[in-house]
């Protein structure tokens, strides 16, 4: 068997410059594989280790695809690496919580498929997310075979981000993986986000070259029934890496205001064209928005899904100093607007 090198792990510079040699020597590198309750699976040059963690930490203070400092002896996380990268989601009524999807992530492979699953709002929220977290973006379509059109799921897809590069494969067939592979080399890797049901397992089993339980979609609705139940670091047959993540129900937006303004810089720019500094491209004279919509050289739902994007993101992402500040501004808005329109002549 082929001794398994930090290198082949994905140890970069961006981590050995964090320790010294007589620390790595005393507390070996190893990458977290899996996380449990109480302990945590990791790969290292030593092979496979089963790690207790410190009691000043949580399962939750860990991701897949983090590095850690170890104690092989005790068989204890001695201390927690620096990422480069890191994919997280505040989730629902967990107040400033976020919830830790992956660490040291180099490209993020967005599975959707052709069918009703394609969802342009949902994959932009994935988009910004990874946009936000550094990671580069590559879109995923399966189940090309099952649409009349795969090719308009494609042109779609590349309108949501310039330059990103779209891939339509079958899922099963070895050969049409092989797409995959530029994404998958050897110390590279590479995370699975997308709804159940579109593949994400078989595209796991395919690269990793592993047997998982997948489930089909319903028929009605063309949405899967949850397969993977847990993320997990797994080595692809090309020497790469891969974390296969649970179908996600919800994604909020939350400290992704660099993704969302690259995902929608077009509209951005048009906004600070407006005749007024605080238009709502809404009804307001001047709205170069507006104007770009009536002129049909801008989609009207992607102006409201910029809005929603971005409204959600600031909500979950200030503080409550910033969120009362903004309620006084906007009702300070109102309150204008208001005087404004009854001053007006009643024949305007």
């Amino acid at each position: 068997m082929t001794e398994t090198t930090l290198a082949d792990l994905g140890w970069s510079a961006h981590f050995s410059s964090q320790i010294g040699p007589d620390v790595s020597a005393n507390m070996p590198p190893a990458r977290i594989s899996d996380i449990h309750r109480d302990l945590v699976m990791a790969k290292s040059a030593l092979g496979d280790l089963t790690l207790e963690l410190p009691s000043d930490m949580r399962a939750g203070d860990f991701a897949v695809g983090d590095w850690v400092l170890c104690d092989p002896e005790s068989g204890r996380i001695h201390s927690l690496l620096e990422r480069r990268t890191l994919l997280r989601r505040k989730t629902e009524g967990s107040g400033d919580k976020r919830q830790l999807i992956a660490a040291n992530v180099d490209t993020l492979l967005i599975v959707s498929s052709c069918n009703d699953d394609f969802n342009p709002a949902r994959l932009e929220r994935y988009l910004a997310l990874a946009i936000s977290s550094g990671i580069a973006p590559v879109l995923v379509l399966t189940k090309a075979d099952m649409a009349s059109d795969a090719g308009d799921y494609k042109k779609q897809a590349e309108r949501l981000l310039a330059d990103m590069p779209v891939v339509i494969l079958d899922a099963r067939n070895p050969k049409s993986l092989d797409q995959l592979l530029p994404w998958v080399k050897a110390g590279q890797t590479a995370a699975l986000v997308g709804s159940s049901g579109v593949g994400k397992s078989t595209i796991m089993n395919g690269l990793a070259g592993i047997e998982t339980a997948t489930q089909g979609i319903r028929e009605n609705d063309a949405k899967g029934r949850h397969t993977t139940t847990a993320r997990s670091l797994r080595r692809t047959l090309s020497g790469g890496w891969l974390i296969d993540t649970p179908g996600m129900r919800s994604l909020s937006m939350s400290d992704n205001a660099e993704g969302i303004e690259t995902l929608f810089a077009d509209v951005i720019e048009l906004a600070q064209t407006c005749k007024f500094s605080d238009c709502s491209h809404d009804m307001e004279p001047g709205c170069a928005i507006q104007a770009a919509i009536k002129k049909g050289t801008l989609d009207a739902d992607r102006l409201q899904r910029w809005l929603k994007l971005a409204t959600e993101n600031q909500g979950n992402t200030e503080t409550p100093a910033e969120a009362r500040a903004r309620i006084r501004g906007q009702s300070h808005h109102i309150r204008s607007a208001t005087k404004k329109k009854r001053a007006r002549p009643a024949d305007e």
